[in-house]
């Protein structure tokens, strides 16, 4: 993640650069230690979201780029819902 990517972390948080952001693409960082999901909707609202879940993180970590954000994401909800 560089200078092109819209989600950066700094000492004292997080900048986001929303302007740089492709609609429905997730991007992630990690800052004190939790990671931290962006995405900018069809109305070109951007959301954000801390991920709680220890195990869906870590793998979010291995995995950073959108599509595998995604399957994550599908796979959890997916538990949550009963494990199909």
């Amino acid at each position: 993640m560089g200078e092109d990517y819209p989600v950066m972390v700094k000492e004292d948080g997080i900048i986001v650069k929303p302007t740089m952001m492709k609609k429905e693409e997730i991007y992630h960082c990690v800052y004190q230690n939790k990671v931290y999901l962006f995405f900018k909707d069809e109305n070109e609202l951007l959301n954000c979201y801390e991920v709680e879940d220890k195990e869906v993180a870590e793998a979010i970590k291995s995995s950073p780029d959108s599509d595998s954000i995604k399957n994550i994401l599908q796979e959890y909800a997916k538990k949550q819902q009963g494990g199909q």
